[in-house]
């Protein structure tokens, strides 16, 4: 007769040799997930704590609006700039906004790691909002690097984005003097519709991601 230990040793032996094998029922398609950040260069990436400032509220306050990793990216194109910040786990938006050449980093009052700003149009909620936004950091040598590539961010902005350089009004203002001299109704036409797409450059690129 076998022994117990005999009949234990040769069952856990059968245990590791086996080795099942199992196909799937159903192929799933790769699916490719758009992130809308594929036109644009990563100049930082870092993680961070973001604050809005809720004047609604009374008294008005400093709410936490997520922690996560937040990018500044530059587009390949038109060389816009702009912050966007996703949340732990969830990736939801809890910040996404241009930089512009007058926004200005203020020193949060009482911490080296952490600054104040304000944005005319953030897109974290789909629709654009003016926000005041505090951002801090886990170490000052992080606070200080997301300054510095903030600042660059800034002057790129001003000196090679078409929205801020005067290049995009030149154009326009080539294109309306050139229907002006035709004085067809196409050059009419075509003058009018250049004044709504001036009006509506900023818009477009603004909200273009």
């Amino acid at each position: 007769e076998s022994s117990p230990r005999k009949d234990r040793s040769h069952s856990e032996s059968s245990d590791t040799e086996y080795d099942p094998q199992f196909k799937p029922i159903i192929t799933l398609p790769q699916v490719e997930v758009v992130t809308n950040e594929e036109n644009e260069n990563e100049l930082l990436k870092i993680r961070a704590k973001l604050y809005r400032f809720d004047s609604v509220s009374e008294p008005p306050e400093w709410k936490e609006r997520g922690t996560g990793e937040l990018k500044i990216l530059r587009h390949k194109e038109n060389n816009s700039v702009r912050i966007v910040m996703r949340r732990d786990k969830t990736l939801k938006v809890c910040a996404n906004h241009f930089i512009t050449p007058w926004m200005e980093l203020k020193p949060s009052v009482g911490s080296e790691k952490a600054f104040v700003y304000t944005v005319l149009a953030d897109f974290a909620d789909e629709k654009p909002k003016t926000e005041c936004l505090a951002i801090k950091f886990g170490t000052v040598d992080n606070a200080n690097l997301f300054k510095r590539t903030f600042e660059e961010a800034r002057k790129i902005v001003e000196t090679e984005c078409d929205l801020y350089n005067g290049k995009g009004d030149e154009e326009n203002e080539m294109l309306l003097a050139e229907n002006k001299e035709n004085g067809s109704d196409e050059g009419r036409e075509n003058r009018k519709s250049s004044e709504k797409n001036g009006d509506e450059a900023e818009v477009t690129k603004k909200s273009a991601n």
